[in-house]
């Protein structure tokens, strides 16, 4: 039965602004997967500070397209039907998916572009397969632009430090980072996931609220190398005196106008300290070989609640909330915890 004809469940909104309660639970047809396609049965998604931001107006007036729109990018699930010239799966195969612009992973079905889909390892669950395709490729794109080897043999060893790490891309970019075990990985956060933090591999974890954590760096922590900056609101001249003097690399992943500016300043300087902002392109091969660290037992997903689709609007106000430890995940079967 073509898929136009049947319908599915799905969260919706239809307008810019309005937060959580702008979500609305509608009944639509399953869509029809186009030129180099996957239709999927969606499994999980995972909500992402991107999404509501959009929501927000942030990507306004391009982003969303057109209204109502269905949120959510990052999402795992089964394929069901291929467009025409989609090639590399079959139905039945599992993926995972980042589905940029086009978002819908709210949804009982989606469709998503073959390129940005790989084929997720039985080993790795639903839920942990909706933290891969934004989050954990984030942190691995922003260590890899800030210069930071994943491989012991691959570079010198470097101090690397991690804002906001008990957040989603910051468990995994403190993961990552300390890997090999070669590098200095400091990081904050919150006094209550000080713990949480060392046991995901940092070497020192600073309460941001305190004046060590302010300043970046522990009263005998070395200077950083590398930062992968997942906070919002440090402007650059917090940054500068943590930074080594041979050179280090601030890799900004929520950028402002503000943040550009000094980038482009730094540019044109040849500044040895410098901001980057980021912004990422998922790509299928570091899907499949941060499934494949999943898979080895070497990183996790740090997963802070879980909801039934029928309860997305609580996982968007969490997320909205900025309190959330780790990955906000929805899941579409009706019994999901």
């Amino acid at each position: 039965m073509p898929s136009s004809s049947r319908t599915m469940r799905a969260v919706q909104y239809d307008k810019y602004g309005g937060g959580a309660e702008g979500l609305k639970h509608v009944q639509v047809p399953v869509p029809s997967p186009k030129k180099g396609q996957l239709l999927v049965r969606v499994e999980a998604a995972s909500i992402n500070p991107l999404d509501w931001r959009f929501q927000k107006g942030n990507g306004r007036p391009f982003l969303p397209s057109k209204f109502p729109f269905a949120p959510v990018c990052e999402l795992t699930g089964e394929v069901v039907e291929l467009g025409a010239g989609a090639s590399g799966f079959r139905p039945g195969d599992k993926i995972v998916a980042v589905n940029f612009p086009g978002s819908g992973g709210l949804a009982e079905y989606a469709v998503v572009s073959a390129s940005n889909a790989a084929l997720r390892p039985p080993e790795v669950s639903a839920v942990e397969g909706a933290c891969i395709p934004i989050a954990a490729a984030t942190a691995l794109v922003a260590l890899r632009t800030a210069g930071v080897s994943l491989d012991a043999g691959d570079g010198p060893a470097k101090n690397v430090l991690v804002t906001a790490a008990s957040g989603g891309v910051g468990t995994f970019a403190v993961q990552l980072a300390s890997l090999t075990g070669h590098n200095h990985v400091t990081a904050t956060c919150g006094a209550r996931n000080l713990d949480l933090v060392r046991s995901l591999g940092a070497d020192e974890a600073l309460d941001y609220k305190t004046t060590e954590g302010a300043a970046l760096r522990g009263p005998s922590g070395p200077k950083h190398d590398a930062v992968v900056h997942c906070a919002e609101g440090f402007p650059w001249s917090a940054f500068a005196p943590a930074l080594a003097g041979a050179g280090g690399v601030v890799v900004d992943l929520t950028p402002r106008v503000a943040s550009v500016a000094v980038a482009v300043f730094h540019w044109l300087c040849f500044s040895r300290k410098r901001l980057v902002p980021l912004i990422v392109s998922t790509k299928k091969e570091d899907m499949e070989a941060l499934m494949g660290l999943v898979v080895q037992g070497k990183i996790r997903a740090v997963v802070d609640s879980r909801y039934p689709l029928s309860r997305a609007h609580e996982g968007w106000a969490k997320s909205m909330s900025g309190h959330a430890t780790g990955k906000i995940i929805v899941e579409m079967r009706d019994d999901a915890e």
